[in-house]
């Protein structure tokens, strides 16, 4: 059997802040509601447009720093693979498929969070999208 792919890239805007959690192990896991539209005609050529609305899952030292940064209205582009979890609700069996993020990169747009005396941190935001996973400490950042 030949390997596959499993490879994603997405743009779209963030549709809710992201919320950062860690696990029992103390990493940063942080989920993004992305939404991604496009515009279409129909058979009447009618300009028509349509959202999809996925769940992104960003990891690490990547997460403590982008969550710092991102909120709602963000423009973001994102690149991953797709992960399929199971899990029981009411005795029923139920899917979900996430992204799990590699790579994000801040494409301007919406309006970003502020320090502590009301400056936009956009000056900052393509150093911490490209922090690699096993990334510097919080101590090493720049803010």
């Amino acid at each position: 059997m030949a390997d596959g792919l499993n490879r994603v890239t997405l743009l779209g805007n963030l549709g809710a802040d992201p919320e950062l959690r860690h696990t029992q192990g103390g990493a940063a896991v942080l989920t993004l509601r992305l939404a991604i539209s496009e515009s279409y005609l129909d058979r009447d050529k009618q300009r028509k447009e349509r959202t999809e609305w996925v769940t992104v899952v960003v990891w690490g030292l990547r997460a403590d720093g982008l969550s710092r940064i991102l909120s709602k209205g963000s423009r973001i582009c994102v690149e991953g693979s797709l992960r399929t979890t199971s899990y029981e609700k009411n005795g029923e069996k139920r899917y979900k498929t996430e992204v799990n993020a590699n790579n994000v990169v801040l494409c301007g747009g919406g309006p970003g969070k502020q320090d502590q005396q009301g400056q936009s941190r956009g000056q900052r935001r393509d150093y911490v999208a490209d922090l690699p996973v096993n990334g510097p400490t919080d101590e090493e950042l720049p803010f």
